[in-house]
Parts: C-alpha cells; sequence; structure tokens
C-alpha cells in the first residue's frame, strides 16, 4: 500500500464518474470510474485497464468549456472566409 494515500476531506468535491480528467503524476489522462479505497480509478479514453490514482493527482479536464469557445471562434472565421471577407 502506498503510504501518501489520503482520503477525500469533508466539503471536497470529487470528481464525478464518466468525467474526462488528467493524472498529473503520470501525465495521463483518463475517465474516472469510481472512488474506493481513498483513490480515484482512471481508465483510458480508448478503454483499457483501470488504475487507481491518488486525489491529489486529479485534475478535471473541463474538455467542453475550453473546446466551446475555440469552435465558435473557427465557425466565425470560416464563415467570413465563405463571405469572403477573409482570406
Amino acid at each position: 500500500m502506498n503510504s501518501e494515500r489520503r482520503q477525500v476531506a469533508p466539503g471536497e468535491t470529487r470528481l464525478p464518474v464518466g468525467e474526462l480528467a488528467h493524472d498529473v503524476r503520470q501525465d495521463r489522462r483518463g475517465i474516472v470510474m469510481g472512488h474506493q479505497d481513498g483513490f480515484v480509478w482512471l481508465r483510458p479514453e480508448g478503454g483499457g485497464t483501470e488504475r487507481a490514482v491518488l486525489p491529489a493527482d486529479v485534475r478535471p479536464l473541463h474538455v467542453r468549456e475550453r473546446a466551446e469557445p475555440l469552435l465558435r471562434t473557427r465557425i466565425a472565421r470560416a464563415n467570413a472566409r465563405s463571405r469572403g471577407e477573409v482570406l
């Protein structure tokens, strides 16, 4: 067992199951599959074996929040280009 293991403190928010997350220690992405024994269990995006990660090493990847403004900008630029306003 890892002596660094820590429990989720009362009031601390957990990442919801199904959320895309980043394991900062191993620099890997994964989908949250659950919370058990003081760990967050992540599965690689394309499937595979789950791995246990310390909660302190997991960060949410708010993909939709970051992708939406970028997508809107790209669509606006493509529309302007189709109208001949931008090369």
